[in-house]
Formats: structure tokens, sequence, C-alpha cells
């Protein structure tokens, strides 16, 4: 908005001027979200407590969890509400990328808000019934690809793939592009809501991904700097950067109440709709197949989940204590803050080794 409305006025007043940079409208993207996440986080978790919207913890997790039990949950409302105003105000809006974006995490945040319903305030410990909950996130995501190969002003370059270590390898894929990016999408989803599990686990990944992918977004949306790393240029995917500055801040916001111990937790409706964000966001920067190194956290914590179900229904034995892989380190000693600061370093190091991608080619 503050793009549509100030930015004509550089013509009279030159100080305006600095709105059409996307670099000044991220920074002040971030402090956005930022300060309305304090600002409203202790009257949503004030809220979210006498709404009697508390933690359900599962007896057949580690014991050390139960005294979680009644903690405000569903906080992704307010990564939502904080993400949503920041992004409105900063973004250029004309840019249909925003839009893209912006959607596919609240439809995201839409499914998680229904289960979370479903878990806390009808009082059904499954949910929304698997079937139902994929099948959603695979028609939204299905949609958004859709609307980005109508909207995009090459649709070639949307069908292509940009390998990691391999500078002219861009194979296209075509229209077998559009089931490859929703299993991006509806795949870091879920891989996000698997690492949810511990005080501040999943959200520190989050914004250590997010900042790279501020990053990748703003020199993919920039001609010369995609000629310079020989990287995919992609037309308008600097505006990404703008969200992914109010993804940041928000989700910097909601760390400051979600840290150890946790005043609330994120529920499905922010753990969705951050890993629906992530996915859109390594799809409109072309760079989906670099998400695995930068969200790597995310795809060992699936993979632990698959591993343990597999070797137990095949073998009839567990390869660890208990999954996702942090309740594993958990049930051998380690506590809480230990195993996410050690997941947290993890996740900056996968960050800094994707960034590298860009120069080892």
């Amino acid at each position: 908005m503050f793009y549509h409305v100030l930015y004509p006025l550089h013509q009279t007043f030159t100080a305006f001027n600095v709105f059409r940079y996307i670099t000044f409208r991220t920074a002040y993207a971030i402090m956005t979200a930022l300060i309305i996440s304090w600002l409203i986080g202790p009257y949503v978790i004030r809220l979210l407590r006498n709404l009697q919207v508390g933690q359900v913890v599962r007896d057949d997790g580690p014991q050390s969890h139960l005294s979680k039990a009644g903690t405000p949950t569903m906080g992704g409302v307010l990564l939502l509400a904080a993400l949503g105003v920041s992004t409105l105000l900063w973004g250029n809006l004309g840019k249909p990328y925003v839009w893209l974006v912006l959607s596919t995490t609240l439809c995201f945040g839409a499914i998680g808000f229904w289960d979370d319903y479903l878990k806390t305030v009808r009082k059904s410990p499954a949910g929304l019934r698997a079937k139902y909950k994929f099948g959603a996130e695979i028609v939204v995501a299905g949609v958004m690809v859709l609307a980005l190969l109508l909207i995009a002003e090459d649709r070639s370059g949307v069908t292509r793939l940009s390998v990691p270590f391999f500078k002219e390898l861009t194979p296209d894929l075509g229209w077998w592009y559009i089931p490859f990016a929703i299993v991006v999408i509806v795949g870091t989803s879920n891989a996000v809501n698997l690492t949810d599990g511990l005080d501040g686990l999943a959200i520190g990944p989050v914004i250590i991904a997010t900042l790279a992918y501020t990053g990748l977004s703003y020199v993919a949306g920039n001609a010369r700097f995609a000629e310079y790393l020989n990287i995919l240029h992609v037309p308008g995917a600097g505006e990404v950067a703008v969200f992914c500055g109010s993804l940041l801040g928000a989700s910097l916001g909601f760390l400051w109440f979600n840290s150890y111990p946790a005043q609330v937790f994120m529920g499905d409706v922010g753990s969705l709709s951050l890993g629906g964000a992530l996915g859109m966001i390594a799809v409109l920067a072309k760079h989906e197949l670099l998400l695995m190194i930068i969200g790597g956290l995310f795809v060992i914590e699936t993979l632990s989940v698959i591993v343990q179900v597999v070797s137990f229904k095949l073998t009839g034995k567990r390869v660890f204590r208990m999954a996702p892989l942090h309740h594993h380190f958990e049930e051998k000693g380690w506590q809480e803050p230990k195993v996410i600061v050690r997941f947290w370093i993890i996740a900056i190091t996968l960050a800094l080794l994707s960034l590298s991608t860009l120069k080892l080619r």
C-alpha cells in the first residue's frame, strides 16, 4: 500500500523515492511484522487462554511434555496477522507473485486452523482426517501452480529447474512441473508440521530458511545479479523478498513468545502455513531443489518418521527410540533447550552450504 500511495509523491518530494527500492521495503516489512507481533502477541495469547484453546499432549510422547498440556496453541494466527498486514503495507500489490505466495500461506493456514479447531475445540484427538487434509493441500497447491503458469511472463522459464552445483543443467519439465511443484509445496508444509514438536524448534529453522530465500528471491528478480550468478532470472520475483521480510519479522516476533518455555504454540495453523509459504517461495524463486538443503533439517525430521514407520512395519523393530528425530534425542536424555539449539546450528550450517552452491557450480 505504501508503494502505491507514497512512491508517486517522489516527483514532488524526492525523499519518497526510497519506496521504489525492494531492499528498503523489505527491511521495513521485517520491522513492521516484528512490532505487530510484539504488540498483539499478549492479547492473542490471553484470548486463546480464555477460549481454553490448549495444547493436547499425547500420552505416548515424551513424559517431559505432559506439563505442557493446556498451553495455548493456534498461535499461528498471530503469525498470519503480522505477516499479512506487513505484506499489504510494504509490498507492491501490482505484482501477482505477492498475491500468489500470500494466498498460498493463508489457504494452508486455513487448513491448519480447521485441524486445530477439531482437536482443541471439538475435542477430536485425530483432528482433520488425513485424506481430507492432504486432499485440501494438494488442491490449494495445484490451483496456485496453475495460476503461476497462467500469469508468468515466460511460461517455459517457470517449468525449468535450477539444479544445485550444475551451472548449465536447467531441465524443462513441461507439464510434469505441476505435480513436481505440488510435491514441493505440500511436502514442505507437512515437513515443518512434523518438526514442530519442541518450544521454538520449528520457527528457528523457518527464520533461517526465510532469510536465505529473501536473498535468493531478490537476486532471482534482478536481471543483473541473476546473470552474474548464472541463475534463472524470474521477472517479478524480487517482490517476493518483501513477503519474505514480512515472514521473517512475524517469525521473529512469534519466537519471542514461543521460545523455551513457550507461552504459546503455533499449532497446525502456523506450521502448515509456514511450510506452504516456504514451498511456494522456492517455486517462485526457481530454487525448488535447493530447498532440500536450505530446509535440510525439515527433510531429516521427515525421513526419520518414514524410516521409523517402514522399519516397524517390515521388521517390527524401531530404528529410533521415538520419531520424529528430536524426540529420539529427548529419550536419550538431552534436555529440550539443548536439542533445540543444536538443531538450529544444523539448520544454519545447511543454509550456509546451500548459499555456497551459487558459486560452487
